[in-house]
């Protein structure tokens, strides 16, 4: 890459992308970086970083809404929604370091997805900057909008190639007063997955709910969350549900696991299915001798050895199953990578389609989603 260029406000982007589209100049937009392997690799001169779109733009304490600027750290709006008790409900991978714009861009989620709802269900509003220059904006500023179209649903996931955002309407939920963890440890993966499925099907408020591989087999992490007074009832229900298995207090550093997945030398990928089918898959990753943490929404993320053999082979399945696997890293010593994506199906010539309405001279992250879209 040439060049990179930091637009601080929404006019200097928009006359920014509206030069590089009369050029017909191919751009790749850049928040923190945290994801930016997270597709296939884009071949542009021209780098747009977003991080001088930074703030919370207007939190509306009292509707329960924020506006925040994509380039802001995920973390920081975090730190700033706290202060009246509030957050956005959901726990992204990297926190600390991912921009909101990245997030939503690639439709990150976490645990907290099982109580709380999707990304998208919790953007009411976007502010982007189309390929052409134009600044579109979808959404509202109140939860119970039904103005225009819904953009921000589209936006959400297509990796930075119909349009860059620039802010987003998010809907915020109150902090929970009081939260407990709890693991449940076992050498094989049924009785776990029993767990999971009476759990899922008990009056229990649970926060989050994720199963993983471990060095010693299978465990399943919990989290409620309720008033102080009824987390003990929780505890007690919980104890009695798993026996003869032995629940144990866990830390709060397990609902950030998954990051641990992301190392040099191994490749990680991400698996989407009916969560149903995550008890299928990980008895897999750990006879191969990867370790994965999948959560109760049905996706999953595995850390294996980088031989493109293994990353088929839980394609494969994956797909068998009805789902779809995506590689997030590959080591760049190791040269032989197999495909980022699963093989496109279904929708592809209407996404394909999307994309040419929405930038005709393809000029925003050119080729990095599925299908080389």
């Amino acid at each position: 890459m040439e060049q990179v260029v930091t637009p601080t406000n929404l006019e200097e982007l928009s006359s920014l992308l509206r030069t590089c589209n009369q050029q017909q100049r191919a751009v790749e937009i850049l928040g923190a970086g945290t994801r930016r392997h997270w597709g296939n690799p884009v071949a542009a001169t021209l780098g747009i970083q977003t991080t001088g779109l930074s703030g919370v733009q207007e939190h509306s304490w009292q509707d329960l809404t924020a506006t925040v600027a994509a380039g802001t750290p995920w973390s920081t709006m975090q730190q700033a929604l706290a202060q009246h008790g509030q957050c956005v409900a959901l726990d992204p991978l990297f926190a600390t370091r991912s921009t909101v714009g990245g997030v939503v861009a690639t439709n990150d989620s976490g645990a907290l997805r099982l109580r709380y709802g999707s990304l998208r269900d919790l953007i009411i509003g976007i502010t982007l900057v189309l390929a052409d220059g134009t600044v579109a904006r979808s959404g509202g500023k109140v939860v119970k909008n039904v103005a225009g179209y819904d953009l921000q649903k589209l936006m959400t996931g297509a990796y930075g190639t119909l349009g860059v955002i620039a802010a987003v309407n998010f809907r915020l939920h109150p902090l929970p007063r009081s939260v407990a963890s709890w693991t449940v440890g076992a050498t094989e993966i049924a009785p776990l997955d029993a767990l999971r499925h009476a759990l899922a099907d008990s009056t229990l408020v649970m926060e989050a709910l994720q199963l993983r591989t471990t060095s010693s087999g299978f465990a399943l992490d919990v989290q409620f969350g309720a008033l102080a007074s009824t987390l003990q009832d929780h505890a007690e229900r919980l104890h009695f549900l798993a026996r003869p298995l032995q629940p144990v207090p866990a830390a709060a550093e397990v609902w950030q696991l998954r990051e641990q997945l992301f190392a040099p030398e191994q490749a990680t990928a991400k698996v989407t299915c009916q969560p149903a089918q995550l008890a299928a898959l990980l008895p897999l990753i750990a006879n191969s001798g990867g370790t994965a943490v999948a959560q109760q929404t049905g996706t999953l993320l595995a850390a294996l050895s980088a031989q493109p053999g293994l990353v088929t082979q839980l394609r494969q399945r994956a797909e068998q199953l009805g789902g779809a696997l995506q590689l997030l890293a590959w080591p760049a010593e190791v040269a032989e990578a197999p495909p980022r994506w699963s093989e496109p199906r279904g929708a592809i010539a209407l996404m394909r389609e999307i994309k040419r309405q929405f930038d005709p001279q393809s000029i925003l992250n050119p080729g990095r989603f599925v299908g080389g879209i």
